[in-house]
This record gives C-alpha cells, structure tokens and sequence, in this order.
C-alpha cells in the first residue's frame, strides 16, 4: 500500500507510470522522463541478482522500472540536487527503499564515490546534443539533461567502463545520428557493442532514437534487433510498447 499522507511541493505533481502501481514525482521546471527511459529499463539485459547502477537518473524513473523486472539492488546517481530530491522521494513514495538508492553525485568524480568493476549492469538515458548543437533551455536543470553541460558522451561511456566487471552489461538509449561516434566510444574504452534496436515514432518513418548495449571484453559480433514502433498511424500506442504494460 502506497502512503496517504504524502506533500508534494509546489510546481511538484505525481505522475502514474501504469505499471505495477508505481508513481514518480515531477516538477514543472525540472526535466521530466519520457518515453527513452521507458524503452531502456526494457531493453537493458538484466541477469537475476544483478547489481545495477543508472548514471543520471533524473527523477528515478528508470531504477523504478528495473524493479518491476526483479531488479533489487540499484543505484540512481544524480548531479541535481533538486532532481536527486524528487527521486529519493519517488522511492520512498513507492517503499522501494531496499532495492533503489539514490546518489546526488557527479559522474565524472564517480572514482571518488565508488571502487572500480564493481556493478553487473550500467545503465544510461544521457544528455543527446553537444552545447554548440540545438537551442539550449532557459532552465538549468533542462538544459543539463538535454545538452552536454555537465558530461559528454565520452564522460558516460568512460564512467560505465570504470563501473563495470569482466563482461558486465552497458544499456544506453541516444540519438542515432551520434551511433557511429557512440560505437567508436564503446570500442576505444574495451565495450563492445552486442545489440542494436532502433526506435521509429510510426512505422515507415526514419528512427528517432537508438537503443545500445554492450558487453565489457567481449568478441565482436553485433546483433541488430527489429525496429521498435511506438506509435500507430491513428496515434495510439503500438503493440511493441504495449507489450510493455500487457501484465
């Protein structure tokens, strides 16, 4: 049973995730998970007893949906003070406190925080565009999920290979005009991607993210899934996403 006496601040709103009743907190000015995290807490290869780390968490949506996977030992880290906040507070609202710790941190200091090899699973949903590319959101927090303010792309992969054991998992969601420089990334730091599914807002339209994961010593050999479809032509949500829910 979820709390009856639980305060939102204001500007602050609980947000249904249709799924084994959990809830996530969000602010209007703060940056507010959408469908990448959804499809990357599915597509991350998840072993039982796995302990999984999700660099840049935002308002842990993404450990909140591992947990209906039969994740139990995840950490969120989050650099926003604010965000980190709601996340803590998403958790405790959902009693999932012995399964999803919550980290305000920065994960370019992650060496100062944790010892090297020590996660089976990194997960990450990071900032897509470099600064110089796209228009840059008049609200800080925004523009540190969506722009690479406080880390590259470089910054995250490097964090994930520091993290992870011998043949530990690496699930990252992006955009697919960066995969050949997110391959190149993955390669040089000894992450060798493994599977590749590309996301399609409808069927027949060019893809508008890519989901990747790699494995840490592995052979080369990369399996490309079938496309992804999140929408119908009528506007609903298509079978793949669907699936998702059908529990």
């Amino acid at each position: 049973m979820k709390r009856t006496d639980f305060l939102l601040a204001d500007g602050e709103r609980l947000d249904d995730l249709q799924i084994d009743g959990l809830k996530v907190i969000q602010h209007k000015d703060q940056f507010r998970f959408s469908v990448d995290a959804v499809l990357l807490s599915h597509f991350a290869h998840l072993k039982k007893k796995s302990r999984v780390l999700d660099l840049g968490t935002g308002t842990g949506v993404i450990p909140l949906l591992l947990t209906t996977r039969g994740a139990d030992n995840i950490t969120g880290i989050e650099i926003n003070a604010v965000m980190a906040d709601l996340a803590k507070r998403s958790v405790k609202y959902n009693q999932l406190e012995d399964k999803i710790k919550i980290v305000q941190w920065d994960l370019r200091e992650i060496r100062n925080l944790f010892q090297a090899s020590i996660f089976d699973l990194v997960v990450a949903n990071p900032p897509y565009r470099p600064v110089k590319q796209g228009k840059i959101s008049e609200l800080d927090a925004v523009a540190i999920a969506r722009h690479e303010v406080s880390a590259t792309l470089e910054d995250v992969v490097m964090t994930a290979r520091y993290l992870l054991n011998m043949r530990g998992r690496f699930a990252m969601v992006h955009l697919p005009e960066r995969l050949a420089e997110i391959i190149v990334v993955m390669h040089s730091v000894g992450i060798e991607p493994k599977r590749l599914q590309f996301v399609h807002s409808k069927m027949g339209k060019m893809p508008v993210l890519v989901l990747i994961e790699g494995v840490v010593g592995a052979r080369s050999g990369l399996i490309v899934e079938k496309p992804f479809t999140i929408y119908n032509e009528d506007g609903s949500y298509h079978k793949d996403i669907m699936e998702y829910y059908a529990r």
